[in-house]
């Protein structure tokens, strides 16, 4: 994950014409946090989310590497690269249902997770409660305490 723009988020950017969202995902995060697509392997992709913010649609790209990756931000872009190994973001003690207003004022709830000294919400919070689920997680109910 990245820090920018005083939030936390996954690497990302536009489709280039030609690309798949798999290969687009694979250069941003090698442009962005300076993983290096040899020996990545794409597993699959999450549910697209709509951001009615920026009106962007996302397309979460799951890919595994062999070893742990090196990573680096890039200037200008990142302020810094968080890692977080999965049991943080699963443990319970992390994970709060946040309330966000869309625009035109409809109250949603959403995930955060407070962890690593950040808080991932939004669209980054969406895409990871959906990858922890995946690998058997299971959030609070949506009226629990938090």
């Amino acid at each position: 994950m990245l820090f920018r723009s005083g939030q936390v988020s996954l690497p990302g950017g536009v489709i280039e014409p030609g690309e798949t969202a798999e290969q687009a995902a694979l250069r941003e995060a090698s442009e962005e946090i300076g993983v290096s697509e040899v020996g990545l392997r794409t597993l699959g992709t999450l549910t697209p989310v709509d951001i009615a913010v920026s009106g962007f649609r996302l397309t979460p790209v799951v890919a595994a590497s062999p070893v742990a990756p090196r990573f680096r931000a890039a200037d200008g872009e990142v302020e810094r690269v968080v890692v977080l190994p999965l049991g943080v973001l699963a443990d319970p003690a992390a994970f709060r249902w946040a309330s966000v207003r869309r625009p035109g004022g409809e109250a949603l709830r959403v995930p955060a997770f407070h962890a690593g000294g950040v808080v991932i919400w939004g669209a980054t919070g969406m895409v990871l409660a959906e990858f922890l689920t995946l690998l058997g997680w299971r959030a609070p109910a949506l009226d629990a305490p938090g």
